[in-house]
């Protein structure tokens, strides 16, 4: 079961947010929409990310697989280079550079669309409220027996409306 709060006042929201994780809530039951940004304080609603391993992670694997690339494609296919090395690091610096970068981009863009949802799998039967202009809605979900204490307790801390959508 979903509950979704309608809310004007960031300071609302956040009591919200608070008092929902003090009685065992926790961010992933939690979901903020409007129409605007909002930037909640430090520990409301945080939501740790692993983006900067994940970059640093991929750039160091494409760039360590194509530097292997290089070598190997170099070493197969001998050609005369008349006493000079056949595999430089110097030589083949900017294909490393070039590819390590790579790694960290298309790493970056794969974890952000993970972490946003977009290729996870997802409730399709989570509601989406419809925002008002000047509003922001906290979606809450919880279980039955949970529905009656958080709807209060969102009514408490300033919601304009609360509405019980979807089956738990």
């Amino acid at each position: 079961m979903y509950l979704v709060a309608e809310f004007r006042e960031m300071e609302s929201i956040v009591r919200a947010i608070q008092r929902l994780k003090e009685v065992g809530m926790t961010a992933a039951d939690l979901d903020v929409f409007s129409n605007e940004p909002v930037e909640f304080y430090r520990g409301v609603l945080d939501r740790p990310s692993r983006m900067s391993v994940v970059a640093v992670t991929g750039a160091i694997a494409n760039g360590s697989l194509m530097t292997g690339f290089v070598y190997f494609a170099q070493h197969n296919y001998a050609l005369n280079t008349g006493g000079m090395p056949v595999f430089s690091l110097w030589g083949t610096g900017v294909i490393t550079y070039e590819m390590t970068m790579l790694g960290a981009v298309l790493s970056t863009f794969g974890w952000f669309l993970w972490e946003s949802g977009l290729i996870r799998k997802r409730d399709k039967s989570a509601p989406v409220p419809a925002v008002p202009p000047g509003s922001m809605c906290l979606r809450v979900r919880c279980t039955d027996e949970q529905a009656p204490g958080a709807a209060e307790l969102l009514e408490r801390s300033g919601a304009l409306g609360v509405e019980r959508k979807g089956a738990s």
